[in-house]
């Protein structure tokens, strides 16, 4: 593996000096996007490297802006009804697809049909549930996808009837399973349309190379309704988990931005690199995932030991060293239309030591202790910090007859492993999609039927609670916003009783920018769209 990946930095590291000379005319930005992409399909994505690549060559009806707020996008306008149920969306004149095509309301219409379609088995589909009859059509209980809500009025009008008042709908409008997807490339070749040859974009940009394991490369694209204020000719996305050989890249300028660099070069970036580090708190958690569906990981117990066990103090301050905060529960602080401090366990007030012991019993009873070790594989995505991370907290479990595996792989494979429930415990972490508590709580939502199997999107441990489900349920129905807020607050004090993950900290933004890159601003969902920024040489 390491020999691999030092082949593939060279290669790449030489394909980049070639093509930074052959194209010095031009406005090049060199990002470090860490994995690499599945697909290029907003449907069929779900990473934050894959965002940053979808969420530059195409636009939704409302987009972000440099702070990552809520503006408009393909639609310029929209009005609401009275009673909060009725969106309607007066997309821009003469906006097109690269190719010349005008972008209609009926590739709006055609995406979210497409995107509920059961056949397209997008792990995101649920971010849109708060839409007309979408999780009926998504689980195959309205097969006629024009009950959907979501209407053409005309050209030029999108209507968007929802199923109950939604306070976060406008910011979901801006995820990418919200996307306007080309309807006449994909009738015509399938999901084949994101191929080079084939993809168009309505966003800034528009992809022209991808060489998967590599990198994928994007130009301005000058159909784009505002393309004279767009500053950054050509970007270049590269694959490198590596994070320390990321590092050493941007040293030697062949990078502009590193989206995550090794916690412990953290001082050192400091000391050296005054200004150019940028770690901010953002809405997000980092978290453990534990298989429920067979054993032993079905077991409570051995559920509560392994989380009670974890000495999440340490992990920001010694382990990491970036400033990131414990997690005890499932939604991070500062998240809106919640409860503040919702989750607070009278277990992680006490001494580390008690809760060891509490944890060794817990184990004893469900028949494993040293005499009779239990043994787990630990899976991580290939990266410096997570493995810190794993070492970390294997050590944290020897004491309770834990003997634990580690296994690391890239980031494709390793979520893949996740979605086919081939793990035992794995390492995941989850960035705030909109700013409200439902969209961390989903992830623990029991899956939905789709053909002969379930499809439990995110929700990788196959958690699974009635009560749980059920007050999701009550609280997408409740107008009011502080009695939905406690309602959530009760789903998760029921999740976080039962262990259903184990969550680690909360996190903080950790990029490293350039002093020639202009228009890069923190923010708490740490989305950073090209079009926003400048480079001067």
């Amino acid at each position: 593996m390491k020999i691999t990946q030092v082949l593939k930095a060279a290669t790449t590291a030489g394909v980049v000096a070639l093509l930074m000379s052959s194209t010095a005319y031009a406005v090049t930005l060199q990002m470090h996007n860490g994995g690499d992409p599945g697909s290029l399909d907003p449907h069929k994505v779900s990473g934050d490297w894959e965002n940053r690549v979808v969420g530059d060559y195409i636009e939704g009806l409302v987009t972000e802006n440099a702070e990552a707020e809520p503006i408009p996008g393909q639609a310029e306008s929209w009005d609401v009804s009275e009673d909060g149920l009725v969106y309607t969306f007066h997309l821009r004149d003469g906006i097109q697809w690269s190719d010349g095509t005008p972008v209609t309301a009926d590739d709006f219409v055609f995406a979210f049909q497409r995107l509920m379609n059961p056949a397209t088995a997008s792990d995101y589909a649920y971010l849109q549930y708060s839409i007309q009859n979408a999780e009926a059509i998504n689980s195959g209980e309205i097969t006629d996808f024009n009950e959907l809500g979501v209407k053409a009025i005309d050209d030029q009008t999108v209507e968007i009837t929802l199923e109950q008042p939604t306070p976060f709908f406008l910011d979901s409008l801006t995820h990418y399973t919200a996307f306007p997807v080309p309807k006449h490339l994909v009738e015509e070749h399938g999901d084949a349309w994101t191929e080079t040859d084939t993809i168009v974009a309505n966003g800034p940009y528009k992809i022209v190379e991808w060489l998967p394991g590599s990198y994928v490369r994007s130009e301005k694209n000058e159909t784009y309704y505002d393309a004279e204020n767009v500053q950054i000719d050509e970007v270049f996305y590269h694959v490198l988990e590596d994070q320390a050989a990321a590092l050493n890249r941007y040293r030697a300028g062949e990078f502009d931005i590193l989206t995550d660099f090794p916690a412990d070069q953290y001082q050192w970036l400091q000391d050296n690199l005054p200004g150019e580090a940028h770690v901010e708190p953002f809405l997000g958690v980092y978290y453990y995932v534990l298989n429920q569906e067979s054993e032993p990981l079905n077991d409570v117990r051995i559920r509560e030991a392994l989380s009670i066990s974890v000495m999440r103090d340490v992990i920001g301050p010694d382990v990491l060293g970036t400033g990131e905060l414990p997690a005890y529960g499932w939604v991070p602080p500062g998240t809106g239309n919640y409860v503040e401090n919702a989750y607070a366990p009278e277990w992680a007030e006490m001494p580390y030591e008690e809760r060891v012991a509490r944890a060794i019993e817990l184990m004893t009873e469900a028949g494993y202790g040293p005499e009779n070790p239990l043994n787990l594989q630990l899976r991580y995505n290939t990266n410096d910090n997570h493995q810190r991370i794993a070492v970390a907290i294997a050590a944290m479990w020897e004491p309770l007859g834990v003997n634990v595996e580690l296994f690391n792989s890239e980031t494709a494979v390793h979520y893949d492993a996740l979605r086919a429930g081939d793990f035992q415990v794995g390492r995941a972490g989850w960035l705030l999609d909109y700013n409200d508590p439902s969209n961390t709580l989903d992830l623990l939502k029991t899956g939905i039927t789709q053909g002969d199997g379930m499809n439990w999107g995110n929700n990788y441990g196959r958690y699974s609670n009635e009560e749980f489900d059920a007050l999701l349920t009550q609280a997408a129905a409740e107008q009011d916003l502080v009695a939905r807020g406690e309602i959530l607050a009760q789903a998760e004090k029921i999740a976080m009783d039962e262990f259903a993950a184990i969550p680690i900290y909360w996190y903080v933004s950790k990029n490293v920018v350039s002093p020639k890159i202009e228009g890069f601003v923190d923010n708490a969902k740490d989305i950073h769209r090209t079009r926003w920024l400048t480079k001067t040489e």
